[in-house]
């Protein structure tokens, strides 16, 4: 429709383009029609006026152009106002058009056509490019350096401009690739040989742009046609702009051989790791690749060795549960566990524990796959199983290296688990993550992994389960009143709540904070199971969920879902995003 609209403007705006430049000549249509109608021979022609004509037709068909595109980009972000901004574009042209036929100074007329064409363009300019990413971008001066270097190409020249098509005369983002041998040490020889690719700079700026939207993993998914492009951020998958599938192919090698995988192998899976060096700091990749039925799947975790470790009071835990676990973490000896789903922040919720600790009077050993965190004055082991490095064998070696603190990164199986229990009851004090969907199956967890009941609960002190949370964007966030079966619901007073907060339902225009998702960054939700004196003699003669699960209760622990309601009183979430994470 919008097609047909502008071809049936061309025929008749071409004709008030035409009278409106013939009308400012010294001639006019008036003399024309004199001469006609009194017989006169007929002069030599071209009455109108090129020089005013000619500027006309090229602000037109530029209107004509830009609209269509204005059209088409519309259709592909599909996060803009698509028939507002279709109808400020297209109006305003035919407006100005309008205006130069009706103003009588040609210059003034043609000032004000070009003022109707320009400010509603980059006025959309300026909207779309805050919602799109760097590499998205129109009319910056990397975009217009790479247009002009492809007319040059076409024209058969030379570009002018380094802003990359030629990989040895772009740098691309300011990033730069570590490449990884297959033992895990740095091979710049895999850099060269990545370079080599002519998809090098594509690979460059798909990282920069995941890391710039703030992504914990890229994934790279084969179809038919193309290969899809995903960036994990806060929890959720969002698309980016996909590959073709050559363009893939040569990008998803690209990654390959920096992390020293073998790229003739498409079937098999194959996992490893590379590193980048990004404004001073150095970030890590883990690599995993995975055939399927429309070719290589590859997923990259994004593991940003720079990010701070935040205190206990910043990871999300109410003061009187700070209090609670930093006096737990804080003891000689036992053993502390952290529960939830794989990218529930358990890690972080240790480390966070970890800097609790006084590191300079107590020694500290950690073993992680892989380390996520660097703090000074401890110990980080990082195991390869590759080489036959495994928690338990690890921790065999950090009890004769008279540890004070341990951190185990995850318990997976009998002999970890054992090992563990058995030096959180020798002296030491044991951190570990377990993945189980709250704190009473966390114990469930460890009796499936055959350790003795009596060992757990000799060695068990307290049992930290928690989940993410989106966190509302203050800038564009909208207050509603709740409704009251929602409330009743929950078991919240109707009286005493005034507002929920929520994501804007409909917004005006993307937010440039968050990028119209509503939400920024993350915090947790948690719940904490403090073993007691009772629920060690249950554990031991006869473990029941229920009976845990009441003792517990009778001792005042918070539910994952009651803590998560606290963040939506307060405004920081919203009971949308607290039911998607707590079903």
């Amino acid at each position: 429709m919008f097609s047909a609209r502008v071809i049936l403007a061309f025929t008749g705006v071409w004709v008030l383009s035409a009278a409106a430049a013939a009308r400012a000549d010294d001639l006019g249509w008036s003399a024309m029609l004199l001469a006609q109608s009194a017989s006169v021979p007929r002069g030599p022609g071209m009455y109108i006026n090129l020089f005013k004509f000619v500027p006309v037709v090229i602000v037109y068909l530029l209107w004509v152009w830009t609209s269509d595109w204005v059209d088409d980009d519309l259709k592909r972000l599909g996060n803009l106002r698509f028939s507002t901004w279709n109808s400020v574009v297209f109006s305003t042209g035919v407006l100005g058009l309008g205006l130069l036929w009706a103003i009588p100074i040609y210059v003034v007329g043609l000032v004000v056509l070009l003022l109707m064409y320009f400010v509603p363009l980059l006025t959309y300019v300026y909207v779309r490019n805050q919602a799109v990413p760097d590499d998205q971008k129109v009319l910056t001066p990397y975009h217009l350096g790479e247009v002009a270097n492809d007319v040059l190409s076409k024209l058969g020249m030379k570009p002018l401009f380094n802003t990359g098509d030629d990989a040895s005369n772009r740098s691309g983002p300011p990033i730069e690739f570590i490449g990884k041998s297959s033992k895990g040490k740095v091979d710049e020889d895999r850099v060269v040989r990545a370079q080599e690719s002519r998809q090098f700079m594509a690979a460059k700026e798909l990282v920069y742009d995941a890391i710039l939207r703030r992504s914990t993993d890229i994934h790279l998914e084969p179809t038919d046609e193309q290969l899809s492009v995903r960036y994990r951020i806060d929890g959720i998958l969002h698309a980016a702009e996909p590959f073709d599938r050559p363009t893939g192919d040569a990008v998803l090698n690209v990654f390959k051989v920096l992390s020293a995988l073998d790229i003739s192998e498409k079937r098999k899976p194959q996992d490893g790791s590379f590193s980048a060096k990004l404004e001073g700091r150095e970030v890590d990749f883990r690599v995993a690749t995975s055939g399927s039925k429309s070719g290589e799947k590859l997923v990259m975790r994004i593991l940003d060795n720079a990010a701070s470790v935040g205190r206990l009071e910043e990871v999300g835990l109410r003061p009187k549960l700070t209090a609670e676990v930093r006096a737990i973490v804080t003891q000689p000896h036992g053993m502390f566990l952290c529960c939830g789903p794989t990218g529930s922040g358990k890690t972080t919720t240790l480390y966070a524990c970890l800097r609790e600790i006084d590191r300079f009077q107590r020694n500290i050993i950690t073993v992680e796959d892989p380390i996520e965190y660097h703090l000074d004055n401890i110990t980080q082991m990082e195991i390869n199983t590759k080489s036959g490095a495994t928690f338990a064998g690890s921790l065999r070696s950090i009890l004769r290296q008279d540890p004070d603190v341990i951190m185990i990164g995850e318990i997976r199986d009998q002999e970890t688990a054992t090992i563990a229990c058995q030096a959180a009851t020798t002296g030491h004090f044991v951190f570990s993550t377990v993945h189980s969907n709250d704190t009473i199956t966390a114990l469930f967890r460890l009796l499936d992994l055959k350790v003795e009941p009596f060992m757990i609960a000799s060695a068990l002190t307290a049992v930290l389960g928690q989940r993410l949370v989106r966190v509302l964007c203050e800038n564009c966030k909208e207050p509603y009143k709740p409704k009251p079966e929602v409330l009743k619901k929950a078991n919240l007073p109707a009286d005493k709540i005034d507002v929920f907060y929520r994501r804007p339902a409909e917004p005006e225009q993307v937010c440039p904070v968050c990028g119209g998702s509503g939400y920024m960054g993350r915090t947790g939700i948690f719940e904490l199971l403090v073993i007691t004196d009772k629920m060690r003699d249950m554990i031991r003669e006869n473990p029941s969920l229920n009976a845990i699960k009441a003792e517990a209760r009778k001792n005042n622990m918070i539910y994952l879902q009651e803590d998560g309601l606290r963040q939506v009183i307060q405004g920081k979430t919203s009971i949308e995003e607290l039911m998607r994470v707590v079903k």
